[in-house]
């Protein structure tokens, strides 16, 4: 049976020694009742999920009441951090069985993100998610689904859409014509990280660690004899459970970009990578050019700038045949002709983007600071099929409304990808 950090019941027990109800329980002037605060579980405190574990105040309602990890000097860090009033546990499941939790915030490796995101949405819980949303695209299908089937809020921690909003007008305005191409490389300020989350290639198999419960950090992805460099940190470079640098920082960058170009209802419909071949089929690795298309002509061009050519400096960030703004130069955006942003001004305004607090308060949760799940699907996807254009080695056609390669049986096993028993979606 697996067990707790510290019980409820030991809690109880040991709230019945006092006989003064403190303030904050009562609410008031300057207070908040219980009921106006948003309790919160943490999943996965390694890493970037420690980011997601609040301390608790004294003499506040307490915000985090449960913490989890399968290793275990992970959860006592986590456990200290929050302090009085938070349980640890080693299987996120008794947490979904609390009915004082009202958020989980997930920070485990992203193959545990979307099965951690539908059982807290059965379980009646909204979800702050770490990126990327998925591993593989069937799996956010299966998110959204979810998530409209039990009404909750879901957002996932990108760095964000705020600050973009210009950019969406200035798209939606037609001021710089059609088609759009946008670059992402080192000329406009962006990495992948592509070297630095390259898996390793020759492991030989390890013990497991005493304090890692290694079969429940796989949950399900495919069993591979233990090595330091799978988990914690270094899992970004395998397959399995990440996409590499492009996954890793690629929704950060790439989300804003879906948002003002107006994709979030689609993707792309052809992809191509210019990296080597045959990929390995464990390890990511390097690639130094990912070009991918819409059905407008709208056209994204990732650089790693790690491998092939290097890109030219003067790179604009986003031009059409009217105009072209570069970004970062001289510490702001500089558009040729001058004055583009200016010349937005008599436009209307993009809707005003909700943070994820007030989606929760509201249960309005579009369109958000951070994606909900439907948009962040649609950008995360983009990131998985410039992955699979890496591992076929090949130019993709994609049907964005089936979103199945078009009887392309390969490239469709990326797809869908199987769990191990008895996980499933």
């Amino acid at each position: 049976m697996l067990e707790k950090a510290l019980t409820r019941r030991q809690l109880l027990g040991a709230a019945a020694l006092f006989s003064v109800i403190p303030r904050h329980v009562l609410g008031g002037t300057g207070r908040r009742a219980p009921s106006d605060v948003l309790t919160r579980g943490t999943i996965g405190t390694g890493g970037m999920g420690m980011g997601h574990v609040q301390a608790n105040q004294e003499g506040r309602a307490y915000v985090q009441l449960a913490v989890c990890d399968v290793d275990k000097n992970h959860l006592a860090a986590a456990v200290k951090k929050a302090g009085a009033g938070c349980e640890g546990y080693t299987d996120f499941r008794r947490i979904l069985e609390r009915k004082d939790i009202d958020i989980i915030h997930c920070g485990t490796p992203p193959h545990w993100h979307p099965l951690v995101t539908i059982l807290s949405a059965q379980a009646g819980k909204d979800i702050y998610c770490e990126k990327p949303m998925t591993r593989f695209i069937r799996e956010g299908q299966a998110v959204i689904d979810a998530v409209q089937r039990y009404g909750r809020v879901v957002q996932h921690n990108t760095y964000g859409r705020g600050g973009w909003e210009r950019f969406r007008k200035l798209v939606a305005s037609g001021i710089l014509g059609t088609p759009l191409t946008v670059y992402l490389g080192p000329a406009t300020g962006y990495g992948f990280k592509v070297a630095a989350w390259s898996g390793m290639r020759h492991q030989e198999p390890q013990p497991v660690p005493a304090q890692l419960d290694y079969d429940l950090w796989l949950g399900p992805a495919p069993f591979k004899p233990y090595h330091p460099h799978r988990v914690h940190g270094s899992f970004r470079g395998y397959w399995d459970y990440d996409g590499g640098g492009l996954t890793d920082m690629g929704q950060h960058w790439y989300d804003p970009i879906h948002y003002f170009l107006g994709k979030d209802g689609t993707g792309p419909t052809e992809i191509e990578a210019q990296a080597p071949w045959p990929a390995h089929p464990d390890a990511t690795g390097i690639w130094g050019k990912l070009t991918f298309k819409f059905q407008d002509g709208t056209t994204v061009v990732f650089e790693s700038g790690e491998w092939g050519e290097r890109p030219p400096d003067d790179m604009p960030f986003i031009q059409g045949p009217k105009g072209k703004v570069y970004k970062g130069r001289r510490g702001g955006d500089e558009t040729d002709p001058p004055g583009l942003f200016e010349a937005i001004a008599r436009f209307a305004d993009p809707p005003r983007l909700i943070g994820f607090d007030e989606a929760v308060r509201t249960r309005v949760n579009s369109p958000g600071s951070h994606p909900n799940a439907e948009e962040a699907h649609r950008s995360v996807s983009v990131l998985h099929l410039c992955n699979i254009a890496i591992r076929t080695g090949r130019k993709l056609k994609w049907d964005p409304v089936k979103q199945e390669f078009p009887g392309d049986e390969e490239a469709n096993r990326f797809v869908d990808v199987p769990m191990r028993a008895p996980w499933h979606l």
